[in-house]
């Protein structure tokens, strides 16, 4: 607060406390800053404040409100007397919330452009304001044992709180009992989340400290984090360090000033063209080349993605719906994203279609689910997660668009899982009992759920219904037995006409069984994997003659990269999946891909590889496709190699050995030791020779489709902006690339519509 001017008024309910007394001496240090103390029930009862520095004409003691501006008053005339008011409490409230009472006068200044600052304990009071409904669900003390701060989001780097502070995170107290509070299982309901927590060298992202309100022409700032002003009592061997309390004092000046130009305060993204602006201001920020965000693969605009739901065509649109967090880029208080396509290849950023109702039975996270046409209504059921409870809900929507859900008020509509079954109970869940793959058939409503049974292995629960809303246990579907995962999720069951494809996610793989259907058990013939590499919680939709498939990319990096970049997380191409002449399962990338290409930059036939001799390919990019035809002759193995800087000091190899194993090799891939580096690999039946390739290269994703039969995704993160070059090279004899074809790639995110 040195080059602003700033009048705070610091609220106190009864006599002031020696850490508020601190705080107070704190800010009447800082230059350029005025502070007084003001009551809370002088502020209830609606009294004057205090006069201001010489009375008006007309005012016979010079006295006015809080929230009357007067003359010469700089900094925020709007307001006040008050640019601020400052509310930092560190003791509990107990059971009387002096906000409450203050509340309309409180609004009122906020109305009229002041800004309001709940630190430590004021914090938990937020709910007593109209600008939220939840308030933070951690509040208690905390006994520090490393150095204790804010993990700020990269997403608003740019806030007046960092002005003065260098990175992301920044510790603020070393040692002591400090108050804790902090939205952990839940979000704000209308808050926007700027910083969570990091410990020693940890980042604790989903205990979020910091969070911003608009209000009226003000705004609201709550501050959980452990800023504290008095001094520490010593335990005789911690030295006192003065490096946090320089990071205290410019992270909690620049805050003081962001509100002071609520203009600077980030709200919540909520419409479409919101949600536009955050992929834009991602990014901006972000790298957009190797390594960096994918360009053609779907993500969320901002903040963390996983598992595909959802998924529909309506209107002639696809609808993909997925999990989301709009806290920041780590999984928990799971929303539903949504983006929309009339043609798979342009998508547009949706606003959030669904959110955690605080007194429903999803408030923890409306997690994994599917959707279905319910004669002309779009219908979803998810899971919703409240305390150790996971169980099914129901949404409906008559909007066009599928942009906003009614949520049933009869939820949840199976109210436990079945009582004579031993499904497993874990330290999280009750029961583990979720995610939705919901069809109908002659006439009858299906529903399968995904479990684990306490004597072992993942299963997959059926149920039937008439009406989407009573639902009937039938018995388990199929299931896998103590070596076949703990729990099943994801599971879903697709016509394939003469056999049933049927999938779960088991926490590492995702397994398929093909089979018939019979007396609602799955008879299996054979079994295999969808993918072989970084793919999950898979999701179909019909659409018509062919039936689409997308799957989740994880991140294969730390979390601490996940952060600072702002943003995790990424769906596979849309897939069409079917069967083969010979009963087998195909894959292969949706035509409507091709409309990705851009430019063609090589086109290679009859290319011999004489052993050791690399080939370096005119196929250079990060956002490329190729279209490749290997025979290996008497090699032993041929490599590919993408993502291949010129020295070859970071580079991505493609290994195909005459075996019939296909290998991502990710240990060269990154100069990043934080990035994983295990080997992924497959099975290419040497009677699939030649191989034949469709290699999708995306900043961070290799997407393998081998013969149309195998799947191998990679996520990988190269360092360097050189790392675009593709060569081949033989081992142990002569190979040839009878063909090697290579597109340059984009994808486009289309600006919001207001139309449905």
């Amino acid at each position: 607060m040195t080059d602003t001017s700033i009048r705070v008024g610091l609220l106190v309910d009864g006599d002031p406390t020696a850490e508020q007394r601190a705080a107070e001496a704190w800010i009447g240090a800082r230059d350029g800053a005025a502070v007084e103390v003001v009551s809370f029930e002088a502020l209830a009862a609606g009294q004057a404040l205090a006069p201001p520095a010489s009375p008006e004409p007309g005012d016979a003691d010079g006295s006015r409100s809080l929230g009357e501006s007067y003359p010469g008053a700089g900094v925020g005339d709007g307001a006040g007397r008050f640019d601020v008011l400052w509310w930092h409490r560190d003791r509990p409230l107990g059971g009387a919330n002096p906000l409450a009472d203050a509340a309309p006068a409180v609004e009122a200044f906020l109305a009229a452009g002041g800004g309001l600052c709940l630190s430590l304990y004021a914090f938990a009071a937020v709910d007593a304001l109209s600008v939220e409904s939840v308030p933070p669900d951690r509040v208690g003390d905390d006994a520090l044992g490393e150095p204790t701060g804010v993990l700020w989001r990269s997403l608003h780097a740019d806030h007046p709180a960092l002005d003065a502070l260098d990175g992301l995170r920044h510790p603020l107290r070393r040692r002591g009992t400090v108050p804790g509070v902090r939205y952990e299982r839940v979000l704000p309901r209308a808050g926007e989340p700027l910083a969570s927590t990091v410990r020693g060298d940890t980042a604790v992202p989903e205990e979020v400290t910091v969070v911003s309100w608009p209000a009226g022409d003000g705004a609201v700032l709550g501050v959980g984090a452990p800023v504290l002003f008095a001094e520490p009592p010593t335990d005789g061997h911690t030295e006192h360090d003065p490096r946090l309390d320089a990071a205290r004092d410019r992270l909690f000046a620049g805050c003081l000033r962001s509100l002071a130009s609520p203009e600077a305060v980030p709200s919540r993204p909520e419409s479409a063209d919101d949600m536009r602006r955050l992929r834009e201001r991602v990014d901006e920020a972000g790298e957009d080349g190797p390594g960096g965000r994918p360009a053609y693969h779907l993500t969320a605009p901002a903040n963390w993605l996983n598992d595909p739901n959802g998924l529909i065509r309506w209107n002639g649109r696809y609808h993909v719906f997925y999990q989301y967090n709009p806290g920041g880029p780590y999984h928990n208080s799971i929303h539903w994203g949504h983006a929309v396509s009339d043609d798979l290849v342009t998508w547009r950023d949706e606003p959030v279609a669904l959110a955690p109702s605080p007194d429903g039975p999803d408030r923890d996270g409306c997690w994994s689910g599917c959707a279905v046409d319910d004669d002309g209504t779009a219908t979803l059921l998810y899971t919703g997660g409240a305390g150790r409870d996971q169980l099914p809900c129901l949404a409906t929507t008559d909007d066009p668009g599928l942009r906003s859900w009614e949520k049933y008020e009869g939820n949840p509509v199976i109210e436990a899982p079945p009582a004579d079954l031993g499904v497993l109970e874990t330290d999280a869940w009750r029961a583990e009992f979720r995610d939705h793959n919901v069809w109908r058939e002659d006439g009858t409503w299906y529903h399968l759920v995904g479990t684990g049974l306490s004597d072992g292995g993942g299963a997959a629960l059926l149920y039937t219904a008439d009406d989407l809303r009573e639902w009937t246990y039938e018995g388990p579907l199929l299931t896998g037995g103590p070596d076949a995962g703990a729990v099943w999720e994801c599971p879903e069951l697709l016509d394939l006409g003469d056999r049933r494809l049927f999938h779960v996610s088991d926490y590492e793989n995702v397994v398929y069984f093909l089979g018939t259907l019979e007396d609602g058990e799955l008879v299996v013939d054979s079994e295999g994997l969808l993918d072989h590499g970084d793919f999950y919680a898979p999701q179909s939709l019909d659409d018509g003659d062919r039936t689409l498939t997308w799957g989740w990319l994880p991140e294969a990096r730390d979390v601490a990269d996940q952060w600072d970049a702002g943003w995790s997380g990424a769906l596979s191409l849309p897939r069409v999946i079917e069967l083969g002449d010979d009963g087998g399962l195909r894959q292969r990338p949706a035509e409507e891909v091709t409309d990705l290409r851009t430019e063609q930059i090589a086109d290679h036939r009859d290319v011999r590889l004489d052993a050791g001799d690399r080939r370096r390919l005119d196929a250079a990019g990060a956002t490329i496709e190729i279209d490749a035809e290997i025979a290996l002759d008497d090699a032993e193995a041929v490599e590919l190699s993408v993502f291949e800087t010129p020295d070859r000091a970071e580079h991505t190899p493609i290994r195909y050995e005459r075996d019939g194993t296909l290998t991502v090799d990710r240990a060269p891939s990154s100069g990043d030791s934080e990035s994983f580096t295990d080997p992924q690999s497959m099975s290419v039946p040497p009677y699939d020779e030649p191989l034949s390739l469709r290699v999708f290269v995306d900043r961070s994703v290799v997407e393998i489709y081998a013969n149309g039969r195998h799947c191998l995704t990679s996520r990988v993160y190269p360092t360097r902006e050189d790392a675009v070059d593709v060569s081949a090279v033989a081992e142990g004899g002569r190979a040839s690339l009878t063909r090697l074809t290579a597109w340059r790639l984009d994808g486009l995110m289309e600006p919001s519509q207001n139309s449905p």
